[in-house]
């Protein structure tokens, strides 16, 4: 979005759900139904609390949304409905953001340099987890060999999930919102800003086809 040259002040939310596994997690409530009430108090608190840092706004978002499931749900399972986060918030003075997991914010400059907000810890994982990754891959497309070296990958990544030393995402524990990436930068400097989930980040991380300031061009 481009921000209004009148200086006035808003707020954006993205979120990007965590795709559940097939089998039963605990929860007996969707990924739609816990974006919705996460981005919901999200979006609420950082437009209406201005007195509220980001991530305090992002604690009480999640702990809110837990409370709502928590009688029925088993919220301390791995894989309790989750997302990825991005919030900005602005004023007439200043810009704050926060990004959670791998999604992604760009902040365009007046000048048209282009300053991506990345939480880089899904590509910082542990060498031997990462080194699993790559033999899964290597491995003939389609063979057993390769579905089983990417399901131990999966299993070692998923342990890292929310834990010391891997990677965090918004799910029932309002304390991982001090894991977040925050910022902020005065408004004379940001002309306009792009909030992306990770399959809009691939053309530029995946498939290589430009730097960051070309995909905001392109956006």
């Amino acid at each position: 979005i481009a921000l209004p040259a009148s200086g006035q002040g808003g707020a954006l939310v993205l979120l990007d759900g965590v795709t559940p596994p097939p089998n039963p997690y605990g929860c007996s409530h969707s990924v739609p139904w816990f974006t919705a009430r996460l981005g919901g108090a999200l979006l609420e608190l950082s437009g209406s609390r201005r007195d509220m840092p980001l991530a305090d706004c992002l604690a009480a978002a999640i702990t809110r949304t837990a409370d709502a499931h928590r009688d029925t749900c088993d919220l301390s399972h791995v894989r309790t409905p989750q997302a990825t986060v991005v919030v900005v918030r602005w004023d007439a003075d200043r810009v704050e953001h926060l990004v959670l997991s791998d999604s992604s914010l760009l902040i365009e400059a007046p000048d048209g340099m282009v300053t991506p907000v990345l939480d880089s810890r899904l590509d910082e994982l542990p060498h031997s987890v990462r080194a699993l990754g790559a033999a899964a891959r290597a491995l003939p497309r389609g063979s057993a060999e390769r579905r089983a070296a990417g399901a131990e990958y999966g299993r070692a990544v998923e342990a890292l999930r929310n834990a010391e030393g891997g990677f965090f995402t918004a799910a029932a524990d309002p304390d991982v919102a001090r894991r977040a990436v925050t910022g902020t930068t005065p408004r004379a400097e940001v002309r306009a800003l792009a909030a992306l989930s990770d399959g809009a980040t691939r053309w530029v991380e995946i498939f290589r086809e430009g730097d960051w300031t070309e995909s905001f061009a392109l956006l």
